[in-house]
């Protein structure tokens, strides 16, 4: 089943009159929002994205010991494609094509910056968090073009539009960990 064939949660309203804000009854109704509102911290009404972002420093951070490199790098290589599901199937639910307090995009993507600087302290890791979050909120070239790739579909004339609304919010997030993970290449090499 594609996220656009998906279910409404029970809780969604059949008459499609507008926005459906994301609460707490809302993330508990489906699985896929759990994740998407990264397990609550997209609910945050101030910064959700600076919140999931930090939720995953924290898993990553209790995770890092637990498992392997390579069990590390599973995770991460199913958070991509299990993030699209959930992406698509809350902004469906949600009736908004890029919601802000979706952020599992931001901890997929933080999660495999953390992964590919490894090892490395505190002090690194924050430096990561604080480029991270200056590529994903500034949005400057690349990521301000992924970030607007999907923006002008439209779910009413094309099918596949939750699809691609799932996919948009996860690639922006990944190009802003690109661009995170070239400048501390370059920091490192320099």
């Amino acid at each position: 089943m594609s996220p656009s064939d998906a279910p409404n949660p029970p809780d969604s309203h059949s008459d499609h009159s507008g926005p459906v804000a994301p609460t707490g009854h809302f993330m508990m109704a489906h699985p896929a929002h759990v994740l998407a509102l990264g397990f609550g911290s997209g609910l945050s009404p101030k910064a959700p994205g600076t919140m999931g972002t930090l939720w995953a420093w924290g898993i990553f951070a209790m995770l890092q010991y637990r498992l392997t490199e390579a069990q590390c790098g599973w995770l991460i290589a199913i958070s991509i494609p299990l993030g699209w599901w959930a992406c698509s199937l809350t902004a469906k639910h949600m009736r908004v094509l890029d919601p802000g307090s979706i952020v599992w995009d931001e901890i997929a993507a933080f999660w495999l910056v953390l992964w590919l600087i490894s090892p490395t302290g505190f002090w690194g890791q924050l430096v990561a968090f604080a480029l991270f979050r200056f590529f994903d909120a500034v949005k400057p070239g690349p990521v301000a073009w992924a970030d607007q790739l999907y923006h002008g579909i439209d779910p009413a004339t094309d099918p596949l539009a939750w699809s691609k609304a799932g996919w948009g919010i996860m690639l922006d997030d990944l190009v802003a960990a690109f661009c995170t993970l070239l400048v501390i290449a370059l920091w490192r090499v320099w």
